[in-house]
């Protein structure tokens, strides 16, 4: 390969016009104000500009998405920001209802515990066998309800399949958030057998969990327990998974990211990654390679945070099937190689429509669940500032 032709970048991947990127930008204009004031405007004047804010930041980067081509610039910044408001409004919303993050006895007896979505691979084989939900949340009429958050993951992987992870998830942002740190990794070469771990926890969690019906990935290895709701430290054995919980979360999710510039706790990690990593096969969009572009800089498999592209998927022009789809392989290629695609399309087909097809459920998805993190958060952040107080 010659330096001139390594030299020859192009330019940003295909942008829009600005007027056709408005115009591309009014669906979700609509959908998205249906979706943050959930059909009715707020009456206090703190939760319309909080609403306002919301509806411009997350509108103002979809827009941005399509006026410069750059997918993951802006989706990065939405899904660092929505995560840090999750931590702001999850937790300012548990000390307003329970007057505490802890979660004791007697809010799991109440069934009084939010639903996750790493909870999912663990409950399947004790449901079907034993006709019952090993976690302490409620089926219906609560928030984050078991029977709610099955829905919006369902709806999001047929839609998405694992762009669930690097558009919804209400963690991802923080391991993302923590890699952006640092211009230049310390440890760029990660052995890629790590990879495999996440099957390793995967499997290990499903089966522990239908051996002693209860969650194990949440009472001993979610790090994320570190700053959401945990449980109160009354014994040895709750003082050591408190130890794990925060050991993980320092490691994977902000030292680890910060010195590699990767998303470790989503790539070389978490269990329910993986566990999504299925739902590629068959959702309709992937990324894909053009190999008539590509010049083998490798610049896409070196720069990609989860460690979806190697040496034999570029030659195969195709991500592995843990591809989140974030985009980031599309912003960083300087030739224009890679590209969203509709699955049964050619390669070669337009890139332009491939891209909006994907960004308008990946948004949707995104500003359903982020976006109300962020208004959340920015209502209580607003309380603070002009009353003291987040409640």
């Amino acid at each position: 390969m010659s330096n001139g032709l390594m030299n020859r970048v192009l330019p940003a991947p295909a942008a829009f016009q600005p007027l056709k990127a408005l115009l591309c930008t009014i669906p979700m204009l609509l959908l998205s104000a249906m979706m943050l004031s959930h059909g009715s405007f707020p009456t206090e004047p703190l939760q319309r500009i909080a609403l306002g804010l919301t509806y411009i930041f997350c509108n103002g980067l979809f827009f941005l998405m399509l006026y410069t081509g750059k997918v993951h610039r802006y989706r990065s910044v939405f899904f660092i920001t929505a995560a840090f408001a999750f931590i702001i409004s999850f937790g300012a919303n548990l000390l307003e209802v329970r007057g505490s993050m802890v979660l004791n006895e007697a809010n799991i007896i109440d069934g009084d515990t939010p639903f996750c979505h790493l909870v999912i691979p663990m409950v399947i084989i004790p449901a079907a066998l034993t006709k019952t939900i090993i976690f302490p949340g409620t089926l219906l009429n609560r928030f984050a309800s078991i029977a709610g958050m099955v829905v919006l993951w369902l709806g999001a992987s047929v839609a998405l399949g694992r762009g669930w992870c690097s558009w919804v998830c209400f963690y991802g942002g923080l391991d993302e958030g923590f890699s952006r740190l640092c211009k230049k990794p310390v440890i760029s070469d990660i052995d890629t057998k790590w990879t495999y771990l996440p099957w390793a926890v995967l499997l290990g969690i499903v089966l522990t969990s239908a051996l002693t019906l209860s969650p194990t990935y949440c009472e001993w290895l979610c790090p994320f327990k570190t700053v959401t709701e945990f449980g109160a430290i009354t014994s040895f054995k709750t003082l050591i998974q408190t130890v794990i919980f925060v050991t993980l979360f320092l490691a994977l999710v902000v030292v680890l990211p910060i010195i590699t510039g990767r998303r470790i706790q989503c790539g070389l990690f978490c269990p329910f990654a993986a566990f999504q990593s299925v739902t590629n096969k068959f959702n309709i969009f992937d990324i894909r390679i053009d190999r008539e572009k590509c010049v083998d800089c490798n610049r896409c498999s070196k720069g990609c945070p989860t460690f979806s592209l190697d040496e034999a998927s570029i030659r195969e022009g195709k991500t592995l099937l843990s591809c989140t789809k974030c985009g980031k392989c599309v912003d960083i290629c300087p030739r224009q190689a890679i590209r969203f695609h509709i699955k049964g399309t050619s390669v070669s087909a337009s890139a332009e429509s491939a891209r909006l097809l994907f960004l308008y459920p990946a948004f949707i998805f995104a500003t359903a669940v982020g976006g109300g993190m962020v208004y959340g958060a920015m209502v209580r952040v607003l309380k603070l500032v002009t009353t003291g107080s987040m409640f």
